[in-house]
């Protein structure tokens, strides 16, 4: 029977489109199901602030009458009038092995961004770059930290079978905190500390609209010239921090300065997947009471935003904000950590990781497809 691509229009289309995952990944060990209620609240355009500047499209496809895949196509007009482009975007693909599946999926998505004026497709964005991204392309026998993503090894070859070439590559790094909490680097921060008059602080959560305010101004700074960046909108942030609110610990989120001025920031969370790996997704009846307990069972942490303001880029304030990280992680048993994701020519970030002895161990890739009419 042929593939069949219908647009989700409906609640009950939407709850099919978010099941989709777990009867692709049914039986595999590394996949940690999300929460429902997470996923429902990510693509609601009530709930979620970025597709207020957003237009998407949900595509489900079928063969022989049941649900087989799953595909998002976007456009953000923020990010295209911020880069100068006229990209859209794909997420949230999903499919059975089928190349036939998977082609139909793409080519939904294409016709419905080149209907929009569109000059390329990139993805997978689920669904924007300040969200998660990537397709994982090896280490496939590993489960991902909080927030990265992780798909079969098949999917690779449905990329590229449909014409999807690497657009850019983003790298996580694996580290321990008996490789940074050492005299020798003890004595190398402090050294640093001291020739810029560095000093740093946790966030306050009590106090946390005044604590986005300063994000905002580090990272509209910091990452405005990196490949993909889109500025987030004060709703977005907003929204974002008062997402993680409950999950983040101070102690982890540092804002640093330097003569006084406010230089830099970094988040660290605890791997939550560890815990939520053991509830299917689903909070109620019993997961929450299942998360809580797991909960006291993680070791690694991940860092998934730290920024320095250009002016004060070199210094050695990352190192500084890795070596508080895995000293205050070790306090709470969390002696494993992950760094993610780096840009590929990010050379700077990657050389002071690698310098501290980090791995990487990790490649997500983002594809185009450019359109020549």
């Amino acid at each position: 029977m042929a593939v069949e691509i219908r647009e989700v229009t409906g609640p009950r289309e939407m709850r099919r489109f978010i099941l989709l995952p777990w009867k692709i990944y049914k039986g595999d060990p590394n996949w940690v199901a999300p929460l429902i209620m997470d996923q429902k609240t990510l693509l609601s355009v009530e709930k979620n602030p970025f597709y207020k500047h957003c237009e998407t499209q949900h595509f489900l496809a079928y063969k022989d009458g049941k649900p087989a895949g799953r595909i998002s196509a976007l456009v953000n007009s923020n990010y295209n009038e911020f880069q100068g482009e006229k990209t859209g975007f794909f997420g949230f693909f999903e499919s059975v092995r089928d190349g036939e599946v998977s082609g139909a999926l793409f080519k939904a998505a294409e016709d419905w961004v080149r209907a929009r004026k569109m000059d390329r497709l990139r993805g997978p964005t689920n669904p924007s770059t300040n969200d998660t991204l990537g397709l994982l392309v090896d280490a496939f026998d590993q489960p991902p930290a909080v927030m990265m993503p992780y798909n079969p090894v098949y999917y690779v070859d449905l990329y590229q079978d449909y014409g999807l070439k690497k657009a850019k590559d983003l790298y996580s790094y694996y580290l321990e905190a008996s490789w940074m909490i050492t005299e020798k680097i003890k004595r190398v921060t402090e050294l640093i500390r001291r020739r810029h008059n560095i000093t740093v602080r946790h966030i306050n959560i009590k106090k946390i609209d005044q604590e986005i305010e300063l994000v905002k101004v580090i990272y509209n700074d910091a990452w405005s010239k990196n490949w993909g960046f889109v500025p987030w909108t004060d709703e977005e942030l907003e929204h974002l921090g008062h997402e993680l609110k409950p999950v983040a610990i101070a102690e982890l989120v540092f804002f640093a300065y330097v003569d006084g001025e406010i230089a830099g920031f970094s988040l660290t969370l605890p791997d939550l997947y560890q815990a939520l790996r053991h509830i299917n997704g689903r909070l109620f009846p019993f997961g929450l009471f299942k998360l809580l307990w797991y909960s006291r069972k993680i070791d690694r942490v991940r860092t998934l935003a730290m920024g320095v303001r250009k002016q004060y880029r070199l210094m050695g304030i990352d190192a500084v904000f890795y070596y508080e990280t895995f000293l205050e992680g070790t306090k709470r048993g969390l002696a494993k950590g992950e760094c993610s994701w780096i840009l590929e020519d990010n050379l700077p970030m990657r050389l002071a990781l690698e310098k501290m002895g980090a791995l990487r161990y990790k490649t997500y890739r983002l594809y185009d497809k450019e359109f020549s009419g």
